[in-house]
């Protein structure tokens, strides 16, 4: 069937995180908001009507796991990444942000270092810290002039100085914000550098399914031997299948003796068990999902070309980042020549718009605005308007 992603949906008042924090976070509820990292189209019907049809047995008691859970998401690696992941490597975690904390509680100490690329999601240094580990950021340089080649790279003889002493490296594969699709052979050299040190590699690669043609995603612990000996990986069916409300995590760990003290951690505090909603839509989404899968991603794409020409014939002060996957179009502002605290203006009080600003993912970030382009084409049409005039005004 086709899907309409045109549809308007009106989230306001559905506890929906997009709209309830506005006046918190940016003063004023006036605001269209395109920050957080979810779609604004409708969750697929497969997976609505799948919860309806077990809410219709009015009985949501304890709940066993589901028997397709590991089946499904197996079947689906091997046909989407092309990797033969075994179903004793996986287990359940209640959300990606919080398996990091599991990660460095199980792995590391108090003052231990944990390496992230700058910019990065911001989670990934905020909970390093919160945890009372050390954060080595590593600088991304960003390379190429126009919209289109202009990409985030590694400084591999950098990386392997910051690498020093690390206890952990938390990877964004792909990476975020940016939308970076690492190669196989970028994702070597960090295995040989991570293995040089000792460190334990952690690659979240939640946006993996939103990967778009011509790249390819890799799983970084499909690249080599060290690669899977060394590492932890993080997936959910949330970002490509709009369920985030619905904790769907699990993590894939190749190592045994890595997975046993993993799994040994998470089963101490019960923190290994998939809840009855989690399990049945990850069934679902990878069972059922690969069509809207592909009509979701043409029609983003679509949304990330209508951007890029946007800002080359309106606004070419602004040049987009395109993102090889992910439906976050990092935008680099500087070329407007305003100050943090001026661009923060220009789009909160005379745009009207709420994105994350690019300073919440470190240092490296200042000067970019993060945008979520999985709304309707009418939306972000209007988005863009409400920015030009902004800047035509300002």
């Amino acid at each position: 069937m086709d899907y309409n992603f045109d549809e308007i949906i009106d989230r306001r008042n559905s506890d929906c995180l997009k709209y309830g924090v506005l006046q918190e976070r940016w003063g004023r509820t006036d605001l269209l908001p395109l920050w957080v990292a979810d779609m604004d189209f409708r969750t697929p019907d497969f997976i609505i009507q799948a919860l309806r049809q077990r809410l219709e047995h009015e009985v949501l008691g304890y709940a066993a796991a589901h028997p397709q859970w590991r089946s499904a998401i197996v079947q689906w690696l091997q046909k989407q990444q092309n990797w033969s992941v075994r179903e004793e490597e996986l287990t359940f975690i209640p959300g990606i942000v919080r398996g990091i904390a599991f990660v460095l509680q199980a792995f590391t100490q108090p003052g231990d270092k944990v390496l992230v690329m700058n910019p990065v999601y911001h989670p990934f240094f905020l909970v390093s810290e919160h945890n009372g580990r050390q954060v080595v950021h590593h600088s991304l340089q960003l390379e190429g002039e126009t919209s289109a080649n202009r990409q985030y790279v590694i400084d591999f003889d950098q990386l392997d100085k910051d690498l020093e002493g690390v206890k952990v490296f938390l990877l964004s594969n792909p990476h975020n914000p940016g939308g970076r699709v690492w190669t196989a052979d970028e994702l070597r050299r960090i295995a040989q550098l991570a293995d040089k040190h000792d460190t334990l590699v952690v690659s979240d690669e939640i946006h993996a399914d939103l990967t778009f043609a011509p790249y390819r995603h890799t799983p970084y612990a499909t690249v080599s031997e060290l690669a899977r000996l060394h590492s932890i990986t993080f997936g959910a069916p949330s970002k490509a299948f709009n369920v985030p409300g619905i904790v769907s995590s699990y993590s894939i760990v190749p190592n045994d003796q890595l997975r046993r003290r993993f799994n040994a951690y998470l089963a101490a505090s019960e923190l290994d068990e998939g809840n009855l909603f989690a399990q049945l839509v990850t069934v679902v989404a990878y069972t059922r999902g690969a069509d809207w899968l592909r009509q979701v991603k043409a029609y983003i794409s679509s949304n990330i070309d209508y951007v890029e020409q946007f800002f080359a014939n309106e606004l070419p002060a602004i040049v987009p980042i395109r993102p090889q996957a992910s439906f976050l179009v990092y935008l680099d502002c500087r070329g407007l020549g305003l100050t943090h605290s001026q661009l923060l203006d220009l789009f909160i009080d005379k745009a009207h718009l709420a994105l994350d600003d690019g300073r919440k993912f470190g240092s490296a970030g200042e000067g970019f605005m993060r945008l979520n382009v999985a709304t309707p084409r009418s939306v972000l049409q209007q988005a863009l308007r409400q920015l030009k005039d902004a800047v035509n005004n300002d």
